[in-house]
């Protein structure tokens, strides 16, 4: 799932929306999800490294 999906914000205006939003939770809670197996090698990098990488320096 993309982190934008996961961030927007909803409304719900019509009692039906909201007892659709519940089902829905209701639905998901019991579901499990796939494992995730990482097939490509991968570095973590601080926040300190990306902000050189784009030559932002330290207080700006």
């Amino acid at each position: 799932m993309a982190t934008k999906s996961i961030l927007k914000d909803i409304n719900i205006n019509e009692k039906h929306m909201g007892c659709n939003f519940i089902s829905a939770l209701e639905n998901a809670e019991d579901k499990s999800c796939k494992e995730v197996v990482l097939s490509k090698t991968y570095n973590t990098i601080r926040r300190e490294q990306i902000k050189s990488l784009f030559g932002i320096h330290h207080g700006e």
